[in-house]
């Protein structure tokens, strides 16, 4: 005898508001992965320029593609398709009365992962992958174009990950429901990068989950990302033993 259970095929608009963005959360961080590793794309760059200005310009385009396949496509896509959401709705905004809960956070985490981001910097196994432009001699040019492509880089990530992936889930979920989803792919996405990553991002991601429905907003979240990203590259800058920076050649 053919049998099944039956299901509730019922479409609502709460489904929409947490189907929508995890599955922007997966196509476009996938789009944007297979792009970043795309050896076609990274050939086409080390076959028009040297070696370092190649290096420069690919991580740079990669961290571009960044902002937009995981930023500004997934929030245009949700805001289209939810009904009622609002760029507020997805922490983009500021809000005055929390304002000062926020530039205490912030400050404080900073505080907080700068020294540890830098003291992690040095060790051998983080200067295989960073600075991630392996330009042997950097100049002012890839100096500046490095740090605005990791802040451009982590904005889009952060407005995917604790603004599109989450605050829209809390709503129709709870808060950690929406949580747990956030962080499950937050953590996933740094495999990668390896099992300390990997671990390290989970009580990060909580954390700057929480932080960013009290505070409303995900600027908590861009800028510590920011902070540790500036220093880790920096650090690994300065102890790498192969690279060299050279503020005044061209």
């Amino acid at each position: 005898m053919y049998n099944y259970f039956e299901m509730n095929l019922e479409w609502t608009p709460l489904n929409m508001q947490v189907v929508v963005p995890i599955l922007c959360a997966l196509v476009f961080f996938v789009a944007y992965w297979f792009a970043a590793k795309s050896e076609s794309i990274k050939s086409s760059f080390y076959k028009k320029y040297d070696f370092d200005k190649a290096s420069a310009n690919h991580i740079f385009f990669t961290k571009c593609a960044g902002f937009f396949l995981m930023g500004v496509l997934p929030t245009i896509i949700c805001l289209l398709l939810i009904d009622g959401l609002t760029l507020a709705g997805i922490g983009l905004t500021f809000y005055t009365e929390t304002a000062f809960f926020t530039l205490v956070w912030t400050v404080g985490l900073c505080i907080l992962v700068i020294p540890i981001a830098s003291f992690s910097a040095r060790k051998p196994k983080n200067l295989i992958n960073y600075p991630q432009i392996r330009a042997k001699t950097w100049t002012r040019s890839i100096y500046y174009k490095n740090l605005i492509g990791w802040a451009l880089y982590l904005f889009g990530y952060e407005l995917l990950f604790r603004g599109v992936l989450f605050m829209p889930l809390i709503g129709p979920l709870g808060i950690w429901p929406a949580v747990a989803i956030n962080v499950a792919l937050y953590s996933a996405t740094h495999i990668p990068k390896g099992l300390d990553e990997t671990i390290g991002a989970i009580p990060l991601g909580a954390v700057l989950c929480l932080l960013t429905a009290a505070s409303g907003t995900i600027w908590i979240a861009v800028i510590v990302h920011i902070a540790m990203a500036w220093t880790n590259c920096l650090t690994a800058l300065k102890h790498h033993p192969e690279i060299h920076y050279r503020p005044n050649e061209k």
